[in-house]
């Protein structure tokens, strides 16, 4: 009778890790390929060439837009708040350059000073910027783009990909940590039909610590 109980409670348990570990591997199926791939390629990224394509692009801001973003561009310089030295561009301005070049500010923060407004727009596999002089209403923009694979190790790195990326790396992590915690248990469950199950898990866990130890320094 309890031997029947504990076949029971084992088949119960064996089932439920079952089941977790394939949701968890299904949650994690993609990043798990994205990061192994972007793991080989960041670890030989100096072998890979990349050859950046800048794009730049000039105008002259309508009058009405530049003489107000002059005073505001003298009112900070003169004022001692921070905030209106590190202040987002004008609403008008960001939808002008939506519309003309098709480049989103995104209501980043703009630094401020008497001669000119930069904007800096990050982005993964490449940067940019923005510069307007405040005294002619001078607007240059340039965007760097490094390519698809320097893209793919930026979302790696979590590397100005913004606050959605940032949760999916975090889901993704714990997704991972629970297909690799079931999978020790069904290991465990197995391991009296499988001799080899320790001596495996073994070589995982000590391999990585005696490479740490012994090549890294």
């Amino acid at each position: 009778m309890q031997a029947k109980q504990d076949n029971r409670r084992r088949a119960y348990w064996l089932k439920t890790l079952h089941e977790w570990h394939w949701i968890s591997a299904a949650l994690c199926l993609l990043g798990m390929i994205l990061f192994s791939v972007t793991g080989i390629t960041l670890n030989h990224a100096s072998q890979i060439e990349a050859k950046p394509a800048i794009t730049s692009k000039n105008a002259s801001l309508p009058k009405p837009m530049a003489d107000a973003l002059r005073a505001q561009a003298e009112a900070a310089g003169k004022s001692d708040n921070k905030d209106a030295k590190t202040a987002p561009l004008p609403a008008p301005l960001q939808e002008w350059f939506k519309r003309e070049w098709s480049v989103d500010t995104g209501g980043r923060e703009a630094e401020w000073s008497d001669e000119e407004v930069y904007v800096s727009l990050p982005r993964p596999g490449g940067d940019a910027w923005l510069r307007i002089n405040v005294q002619d209403g001078e607007a240059e923009y340039e965007l760097t783009d490094r390519g698809w694979i320097s893209y793919f190790n930026d979302l790696h790195k979590g590397r100005h990909t913004g606050a959605a990326w940032s949760w999916f790396i975090d889901i993704f992590a714990v997704a991972a940590l629970l297909f690799s915690i079931t999978g020790l248990f069904i290991l465990k469950m197995h391991a009296g039909n499988r001799p080899l199950t320790w001596p495996v898990v073994g070589l995982g866990v000590i391999a990585p610590f005696l490479l740490a130890i012994l090549f890294i320094h």
